[in-house]
């Protein structure tokens, strides 16, 4: 099942209208209708306005049954981040602390890189 049709079965399942829907996160009935019908992807922020508004974690969007490639070096950041919920707390906190040292290490090497040019 696609993100379209987990939006869709999601509202459904509330007993909501897409004008419902589209009136709560700021959009127009048509824009939301084309969502749900799949002809327009979603940005993160309409999903977390969606989830919101259907009272559900962006995530369940998708979650599915489906077998996980390991490999996620060519997903998506959506893609890459369910894959990370699914982790337990300790390989997630493993993770954060990684990107945390990969960020702090560009934000030194920028800083150190601006006050070499700046006193050249």
């Amino acid at each position: 099942m696609n993100i379209a049709d987990k939006i869709k079965t999601a509202r459904t399942n509330k007993g909501l209208s897409q004008k419902e829907i589209a009136i709560t996160i700021g959009i127009d009935q048509a824009q939301y209708s084309r969502i749900e019908s799949g002809k327009v992807e979603p940005t993160l922020s309409s999903l977390e306005k969606i989830a919101e508004a259907l009272e559900v974690r962006v995530v369940e969007f998708f979650n599915d049954d489906e077998p996980i490639d390991i490999n996620s070096f060519d997903k998506s950041i959506v893609e890459k981040l369910r894959l990370l919920d699914q982790l337990d707390e300790v390989e997630k906190k493993s993770i954060y602390n990684i990107i945390d040292m990969a960020i702090s290490k560009k934000r030194l090497k920028d800083t150190l890189s601006n006050a070499l040019n700046t006193s050249s």
